[in-house]
């Protein structure tokens, strides 16, 4: 068994990497060929997140693992770490150069689907003893289904939600033996840090599989133990990832609508593609002898393995089951997360028939006949392929090929197959993702001089430099260096996106993906002294400093015009309404907002696209230039609302900057958790931070109040005033942790106590009886 299973691993990684590789050369794509890798949010949150991740560990990133300066004005990153970054693999990208993050990542990807196999031949070989290369074959088969090769190959933290699943079925081994409590529970723990979302998926695999191979309430509650303790130990990163969906902005809410059977056929397929129904394709002699199993003679019928398949199947299309695997809420995007799962199951079943020999003549019949029946289905589906059938074909004869051969052929010939049909849908899955799906070049000569020109113009603290626009990905400012109000999440702060829509943000992904706004009176009011516009960086006008000190009274109270607003929050008017008719007086910029407009705005010899479409898009305020011709007016060519337009008086706003700069504090020392600064003496009204005042911040001992969005504490009188940041939860989750790590030695000691008594218990010899010849006891003599 110990040579067995490092080969079975071997092989499975071996076939894994050889795949993918071959499927992405086929289809000529990134690093194998002109066509581009990076889409949708691979390129918009995962590379750029990964270049903060090498940032922070070559310690070049402003701010750290708490708040990061550098994004949305000042954003929570403890919730994106762990949502993005926890996996053990994730620091691998430090050994790489930063402009090859990009290779890096697919490096990554490649190891975490070769973890994957190797992980699930490991398991096999645990769960039931059985022919190593089967094994190898069919972990490979996992660590290459569609699920991976199709969704999760460019959402590459859910990679290890793959890797998951048979760990913690391997946990589930040892939970049924009564083995190794420490060990099962720090890798629920290592499952559930790397990723918490595909973890909760893995672990309601594990659980049905436990349940299945050991259903005795003892085994379960060993079992639910071990999960809570590990899910526990996890809790200072999953505590703050749950209050920051809290405080998230709401996706768009989604009802759910079961996919259609001709296309769930289609999709068991290899080479198939559908955004919007499960990635089913597994090497098909998987689900062959899965079904076999309900045709075997002459032994037990292991009819609970295809029954848990196909209860797992049937959850996927109904409301109720489909929201609790995918943790009550329905997902904004692919709608089938968990398919993962089902390939794992069809795997496990598999090996129970193929465990001690391919399954008799009559079985593989009755199961490749069942299998082929499900797939006429497909003939109705568009998304079925020549190919994909011609491979589903050689999957469903391949086991009878090899019935016929030798062991070392029977190899080959399944191994053949099964890199074909792999290979072919990465290649199909690179080219279909590139029709339909945005996709965004890799780092390029371009990038090189654009980081090198915002990395010279840096000067935070004392100012902001912004990367500007336009952006090639939503996450400009950890990609490409400087601090803005760009920033893409999942956590994507309400109150940023409300705040930056409030002063004339734009945004897209439905308020969760901001983009930089390029406005003279926001870059004033957020210390932006630099930034990146028309293929260089420009300095900006004069700016207030970080912290500034706003007179007493109310908070400014937003309105529609994003115009007023910025002359709230600045504390004086700055903008002129346009003459009748729509002209600017010359000298004024003039300014449109059009957030729902998509077309073309042009003034004079400047002309800018508009991208709007609410709910979906909101066009951002744009500046149409200087007016030097009296009385002309903007054109706009494209559909939506023409919005408003507003004439921005320069002296206006240098003199409003040069009073905020008058009573700021005279020193302001910025941390990577907060900031601290010295109060003119005799300031009064309200200290205020040019940063979101997101949940977490706290000043001089309290929760930090608001003002117009932004963090802000009473002067009071104080000579110094001082903030600092901590996610909500933290506290709570390292508690918790502590609690489990407490809980955690207590069973282990308990456990191994009891097992040494029942060892020591066991091994007493037992008393002998006396011999004949042995003198009786005085009391048994007459």
């Amino acid at each position: 068994m110990k040579i067995r299973i490092p080969r079975a691993a071997g092989l499975a990684a071996l076939l894994t990497v050889l795949s993918v590789v071959a499927g992405d050369v086929v289809a000529s794509t990134f690093p194998f060929g002109r066509h581009r890798r990076a889409v949708n949010d691979l390129a918009n949150q995962f590379l750029p997140f990964h270049a903060h991740l090498w940032d922070l560990l070559h310690g070049r990133a402003d701010g750290g693992l708490l708040l990061n300066w550098q994004s949305g004005w000042g954003s929570s990153f403890l919730p994106d770490l762990g949502t993005y970054l926890t996996s053990p693999f994730a620091p691998l990208v430090a050994l790489f150069p930063r402009a090859d993050l990009a290779y890096a990542l697919y490096g990554i990807t490649l190891m975490k689907m070769a973890a994957a196999s190797a992980a699930m031949a490991w398991t096999l070989l645990r769960i039931r003893p059985g022919v190593w290369w089967a094994a190898g074959l069919l972990g490979a088969a996992y660590g290459l289904c569609g699920w991976a090769l199709l969704e999760a190959v460019y959402n590459p933290m859910w990679m290890d939600g793959l890797i998951a699943f048979p760990l913690l079925c391997l946990v589930g081994v040892w939970v049924r033996e009564g083995r190794r409590p420490l060990l099962g529970t720090l890798v629920v723990a290592v499952c559930w840090t790397a990723n918490f979302y595909t973890a909760y998926m893995a672990t309601i695999g594990a659980a049905l599989v436990l349940l299945v191979t050991a259903p005795r309430w003892r085994v379960l509650l060993r079992g639910a133990v071990t999960v809570l303790l590990g899910v526990a130990l996890s809790a200072p990163l999953l505590l703050p990832i749950f209050l920051g969906t809290r405080y998230a902005y709401p996706g768009v809410v989604r009802d759910f609508a079961a996919a259609d059977g001709s296309d769930l056929a289609a999709r068991l397929m290899p080479a198939t593609y559908g955004f919007a129904t499960p990635a089913l394709f597994v090497f098909t002699a998987v689900p062959v002898l899965a079904a076999a199993l309900l045709f075997a003679p002459g032994r037990r019928p292991e009819w609970r393995w295809p029954a848990l398949a196909t209860a797992v199947l049937l959850s996927f299309q109904w409301a109720p089951t489909h929201l609790v695997w995918h943790a009550f809420a329905t997902p904004n995007g692919s709608p089938y997360r968990q398919t993962f799962v089902l390939t794992g199951v069809l795997v496990l079943a598999a090996w129970h028939a193929v465990a001690d020999g391919l399954p008799e003549r009559r079985a593989l019949l009755g199961g490749a006949g069942l299998v082929a029946v499900l797939a006429l289905a497909a003939l109705g589906s568009e998304q079925a392929t020549g190919w994909g059938w011609a491979l589903f074909a050689a999957g469903l004869a391949a086991p009878f090929a090899v019935r016929r051969g030798r062991p070392a052929a029977a190899v080959a010939v399944l191994a053949a197959v099964l890199v074909a049909q792999a290979a072919a849908t990465t290649a199909n899955g690179d080219q279909e993702r590139l029709a339909r799906l945005d996709d965004y070049p890799a780092w390029n000569a371009a990038d090189t001089r654009r980081a090198a020109a915002l990395a010279e113009a840096d000067g935070w603290p004392a100012y902001r430099t912004d990367s500007g626009r336009p952006q090639v990905t939503g996450n400009e400012p950890m990609y490409l260096g400087g601090q803005g109000a760009a920033y893409y999440s999942s956590l994507t702060p309400d109150v940023l996106t409300h705040t930056l829509q409030a002063l004339g943000g734009g945004w897209t992904s439905r308020g969760r993906n901001l983009q930089s706004l390029d406005n003279p009176v926001t870059d004033a009011l957020f210390a932006v002294g630099a930034r990146w516009r028309d293929g260089a960086v420009v300095r900006t006008g004069p700016t207030a400093p970080l912290v500034t000190v706003r007179p007493p009274g109310p908070p400014p109270a937003y309105g529609r015009s994003p115009f007023r607003n910025q002359e709230l929050l600045l504390g004086a008017r700055v903008y002129e309404p346009p003459a009748p008719g729509g002209a600017c007086r010359p000298g004024t910029e003039t300014f449109l907002w059009a957030p729902d407009f998509t077309g073309t705005a042009r003034l004079g010899d400047r002309t800018v696209k508009l991208r709007g479409q609410l709910q979906k898009w909101r066009a951002t305020l744009t500046s149409l230039g200087v007016q030097t011709v009296p009385g002309a007016r903007p054109v706009l060519t494209g559909h939506g609302h023409h919005g408003e337009l507003a004439c921005l008086d320069r002296t206006r706003l240098a003199i409003a900057v040069a009073a905020l700069r008058a009573t700021a504090p005279t020193t302001i020392t910025v941390t990577s958790t907060g900031f601290r600064a010295t109060l003119r003496p005799g300031t009064r009204g309200t200290v205020v931070l040019a940063a979101p005042r997101i949940a977490g911040w706290r000043c001089e001992g309290r929760p930090a109040d608001a003002y117009g969005g932004l963090v802000a504490v009473p002067a009071a009188g104080r000579a110094e005033v001082s903030c600092a940041f901590r996610p909500p939860g933290l506290r709570a989750g390292l508690a918790a942790g502590g609690a489990a790590a407490l809980l955690l030695a207590l069973w282990v000691t308990w456990t191994a106590t009891v097992s040494a008594r029942a060892a020591a218990r066991t091994s007493r010899p037992l008393p002998s009886a006396p011999s004949s010849t042995d003198s009786p006891s005085p009391a048994l003599r007459p």
